[in-house]
């Protein structure tokens, strides 16, 4: 799991998980294992076709529960782990196909099959997965798998454009080679995007119809034809906040620096390189924002460079000096152009200081909220996972965090963000 994405605050949610036949079944697994690692309770149900690929038994040991094989008492079949078994089975309840409908809040469908979308597009129930998703309340998550030609045949893309239609959400399948060897689009999305869509439907959407600018990594200064000057900043904590935030419903457009994580693709993506670049791209995007979250760990100073080639060891014998420029202050400009309705929150990574630092920032940058770590220990600051923060709001005493992962960092973050 990368760092920013292990999340872990969907205690007490529950997802259902429908598995049709495909070659990309034996990727569910992983899907309910990242679900279960979030806090989640689920359960999954078995099309035929997708006990022919993976068993039952499979989700059942992993912690899913309950497990749908069948529509009808009796009808596993052997090695599912009920035919056979005096246990009773999740297959011998008259109404299992109602019970998603009445306890999950969120229902995804990986991978899916163009038979299956079909039976949801025409209302048909003649299985238990197509049932219990008819009888689901809400928007359905629904990432298929198949060969390219069934994907972009005539009948499955007015499939999924009725299901669009009626407000499901429908993870596009990605392309490359599939398992019967043809190229094209059909392979099952990534495997975030589909968790992440699992997360995302079982979220609060706190943050819906709020835009938000986030900053995130580092940035690279020029000062030779192949060197720079940098820091070690991975991206990670900024990366957690705009996740977090298009969790729960934001538009978030992410600037981001050099070697920062992958992001989903609800998540509009500018990537740049240097100081300059990621002050162009912030300061265009942020008069039509509603807040800020500037992470990034963004160079003061740029060298000045010594030349388009690179610079020889030989031409320096006696050392060498490299002149400095300051880079726009990306967090200080756009926190004293904010107008009223905006919300400014600002990062500061220090290696002492951090309380008065802190302080200075929120009053210089007109910041609304300050959040600050000490770099350098073993777990927070550049390069880990998690993170131990101290924040400072307008108007409030400063508050320390304990350890924890990146993500829950930015969950908090975000909730003060809601609450504004």
């Amino acid at each position: 799991m990368d760092a920013h994405l292990a999340f872990t605050r969907f205690t007490g949610r529950r997802l259902h998980l429908g598995v049709c036949g495909s070659i990309a079944a034996y990727k569910a697994p992983d899907f309910v294992r990242m679900w279960l690692d979030a806090g989640m309770d689920v359960g999954v149900t078995l099309t035929d076709a997708a006990r022919r690929f993976i068993a039952p038994l499979t989700f059942a040991a992993l912690g899913a529960s309950p497990v749908f094989s069948t529509m009808f008492a009796g009808g596993a079949a052997p090695g599912d782990g009920a035919a056979g078994s005096s246990a009773p089975s999740p297959d011998d309840d008259v109404f299992g196909h109602l019970m998603p409908g009445q306890s999950a809040h969120a229902f995804v469908i990986a991978p899916a099959s163009a038979s299956t979308m079909a039976r949801l597009a025409h209302g048909l129930a003649d299985d238990m997965l197509s049932a219990q998703a008819l009888a689901f309340p809400g928007p359905l998550v629904i990432a298929p798998a198949m060969n390219p030609k069934m994907w972009s045949s005539a009948a499955t893309q007015d499939n999924v454009a009725t299901l669009r239609r009626r407000g499901h959400v429908v993870v596009e399948p990605g392309c490359g080679r599939t398992a019967c060897m043809e190229e094209g689009q059909g392979r099952l999305a990534d495997p975030r995007d589909v968790y992440l869509h699992g997360l995302r439907a079982a979220c609060p959407k706190d943050m819906q119809g709020r835009r938000v600018l986030v900053t995130l990594g580092p940035t690279r200064e020029q000062w030779d034809g192949v060197r720079y000057w940098t820091n070690p900043s991975s991206g990670v904590m900024g990366a957690s906040v705009a996740v977090a935030l298009w969790l729960r419903g934001a538009e978030v457009q992410a600037v981001c620096g050099p070697g920062t994580p992958w992001l989903p693709m609800g998540i509009i993506r500018h990537d740049v390189t240097g100081a300059r670049q990621m002050f162009d791209a912030a300061d265009a995007l942020w008069d039509g924002m509603d807040a800020g979250v500037f992470t990034a760990a963004v160079a003061d100073f740029s060298p000045v460079p010594l030349g388009a080639e690179k610079f020889k060891k030989a031409d320096a014998q006696d050392g060498f000096s490299v002149a400095f420029t300051p880079n726009p202050d990306i967090l200080a400009t756009l926190g004293r152009r904010k107008r009223n309705g905006q919300t400014v929150v600002g990062f500061a990574a220090e290696t002492s200081g951090l309380a008065e630092s802190m302080a200075r920032k929120l009053t210089a940058k007109n910041a609304d909220m300050i959040v600050g770590n000490l770099v350098g220990g073993a777990d927070a600051g550049f390069g880990t996972a998690t993170n131990r923060v101290t924040v400072l709001a307008q108007g409030a005493q400063p508050e320390e965090w304990p350890v924890l992962p990146k993500p829950d960092v930015a969950w908090r973050i975000v909730d003060w963000l809601a609450r504004r």
